[in-house]
């Protein structure tokens, strides 16, 4: 019933970053809080609960109905109406917290990286800050793509033995009535842009 904009997966057909038409825009890290042990088989991919989510009413509202009943582990964050929250599924409950919009934030997936690993790399972004007062979409893009760039096991953009690597980025810019959505293809290197205006 919504226009969605979203990078899909191609083997599950879900999405790590979804945008609506009203400029709600989820997006999916695997794990919670700390690695998590995988089981064999999983009832839904994390993907397309992201889409069920997005495709609802009210994204916020809905996550408190959504069944993750076996559903791997994974952390959203819910950008809604001006308001922020990171949501959260450990495998057993579901923890919603509401974030300062007025702060900035960064997150490092658990299932990639170790504790000590994702405060390194929040301490790369908090130094970018210091040293960008004013930030724009081509400096946070820059900061995505090129930040720690020899740093092929945990930078921004990895490859791992071409086993893990860094497939795309995406970026979303929602203003008072418009909404821009940046997808970077890292294997391609083809950029893909679209707008919209907001409802």
């Amino acid at each position: 019933g919504k226009s969605i904009f979203f990078p899909k997966d191609p083997k599950a057909g879900g999405t790590w970053f979804a945008v609506d038409v009203y400029g709600t825009v989820l997006v999916l890290l695997n794990g919670a809080e700390e690695k998590h042990e995988v089981k064999l088989q999983y009832r839904k991919s994390r993907g397309l609960i992201v889409l069920d989510i997005i495709s609802s009413e009210s994204p916020k509202d809905f996550w408190s109905q959504v069944d993750l009943e076996n559903i791997e582990p994974f952390t959203l964050i819910l950008y809604q109406n001006n308001q922020l929250f990171q949501l959260r599924w450990n495998g057993n409950q579901k923890e919603s917290i509401s974030l300062d919009l007025n702060k900035k934030h960064i997150w490092s997936s658990a299932t990639l990286y170790p504790k000590e690993i994702r405060a390194k790399r929040s301490d790369w972004f908090y130094t970018f800050l210091e040293a960008n007062p004013v930030i724009s979409k081509t400096k946070i893009l820059s900061f995505h793509r090129y930040t720690e760039e020899e740093n092929q096991q945990n930078g921004l953009v990895i490859n791992r033995n071409e086993q893990m690597k860094t497939l795309s980025i995406t970026q979303s810019v929602i203003e008072k009535n418009k909404g821009t959505i940046l997808h970077y293809d890292l294997i391609a290197e083809q950029e893909f842009t679209t707008s919209f205006i907001t409802v």
